[in-house]
């Protein structure tokens, strides 16, 4: 039998396929666990399937956790930025692109399944042993190490276990939450689960018939002491609305309609502030208001913004009144965005909530409560915003643990 540290990884995504590339180049014997077909499934539907390795600048109070933000910061620094970047580029040969208007750093073939088959490439070669259309029921703690229990297979027993099983966003890739049962079992602490980075839905739809309209602008989401502001795409859509700004407060209106609360969504609809809209709608002969909106909206947008500040487009500046110009203003800069709810799991990018960051030790990612038992990605109560920052904490702690995993004791 061999004398190498034995580990299993269970599940086969971002973070667990860094989790075994590290474990097995610290020497360990490492058996990759997936229970689909072939894994990586939520890599090769992200970015649209160009997938969004990292962000090109890192800002950590982006990052969203009820457990403590200096663990979390901990955690992250761990492995830099560059570091990671130098990591895809050297290590898998992938060259990275930037997108300059968004900072995110895309492989330079554009194609997501470069990336999961180039991880998993990288395991195999290291020596890790991919098991796919595997099941994990359960892993229990046994004299020996860790007991993985199968559907329709018979147990086996290893050195150490890396939880690496995601959360519940996208069940159609196969996140069903069951690792995060799991670790509820073995008693860890565990925050609440909500959908995070999910379009918000609209009723009464107020907006409905500008479905396809897309523009940037700034949105914040209120709920008491919580609030978050993002700028960046927004996206109107049948249902309600959807875009990275939208998605990245998404977890505020989420958190406020499961505890029965009320959030408020506003939004500044271009970069213009109160007083440069009110410079731009002062008398100004001819020039009516929906010529002036028109040139800083999109048309559909500018008329039903005029409507519900109750401002007739065809209004000349020289006739509007000041009370009008001060609707129209307030419509303008913080207009409310009115909502009902959201598409959940289905559409979320990621789980918000879970194992708290306090059960873990940040410099291994090993469990407080069970020695030789990892937990790492969307286990853990942590996400970030949209733009690779979910992949750097996936990638973050799928190697720290890994590391740890496999080292010889």
């Amino acid at each position: 039998m061999s004398q190498r540290r034995q580990v299993a990884v269970i599940g086969a995504g971002a973070a667990g396929t860094m989790a075994a590339i590290f474990a097995a180049r610290s020497g360990a014997e490492v058996l990759l666990l997936e229970r689909t077909r072939d894994g990586g499934r939520k890599i090769l539907i992200s970015g649209g399937g160009r997938c969004n390795i990292l962000p090109s600048r890192l800002d950590e109070r982006r990052f969203v956790t009820d457990s403590s933000a200096n663990t979390l910061r901990k955690i992250v620094r761990s492995w830099p930025l560059a570091e990671q970047i130098a990591f895809f580029e050297r290590e898998l040969g992938m060259a990275l692109v930037e997108e300059a208007d968004t900072a995110k750093l895309f492989p330079a073939t554009n194609r997501a399944r470069d990336v999961r088959d180039g991880l998993l490439a990288l395991a195999a070669r290291g020596g890790a042993r991919f098991r796919p259309d595997t099941l994990v029921t359960n892993v229990v703690p046994d004299p020996r190490g860790w007991r993985i229990e199968l559907d329709g297979a018979a147990p086996f027993t290893v050195d150490a276990v890396i939880l690496a099983t995601g959360g519940l966003s996208v069940p159609s890739t196969g996140s069903d939450g069951r690792g995060l049962t799991i670790a509820a079992g073995l008693g860890h602490t565990m925050h609440d689960t909500y959908a995070a980075l999910t379009p918000v839905t609209g009723s009464p739809a107020v907006y409905a018939a500008l479905s396809g309209v897309s523009l940037p602008v700034s949105i914040t989401a209120r709920d008491g002491e919580r609030t978050v502001t993002s700028d960046g795409g927004f996206l109107f859509t049948h249902r309600g609305y959807s875009g990275p700004c939208v998605l990245d407060v998404s977890h505020v209106v989420v958190r406020s309609r499961v505890l029965g609360g009320a959030a408020r969504l506003s939004v500044r609809w271009t970069a213009s502030d109160e007083a440069d809209w009110e410079r731009t709608l002062r008398p100004d002969g001819t020039r009516t208001v929906g010529g002036v909106l028109r040139a800083a909206l999109p048309a559909r947008l500018a008329d039903t913004l005029a409507g519900l500040a109750e401002v007739p487009p065809a209004r000349s500046l020289a006739q509007l009144r000041r009370d009008e110009r001060r609707r129209l203003v307030g419509v303008l800069v913080r207009g409310d965005l009115p909502w009902s709810g959201d598409e959940g799991y289905r559409k979320a990018e990621v789980t918000g909530g879970g194992v708290s960051l306090a059960e873990v030790d940040p410099a291994t990612l090993e469990s407080r409560r069970h020695s030789g038992l990892y937990l790492v990605g969307e286990l853990l109560d942590a996400f970030g915003p949209i733009g690779g920052y979910n992949f750097l904490w996936a990638w973050v702690t799928g190697r720290a643990a890994g590391l740890a995993a496999g080292r010889p004791r």
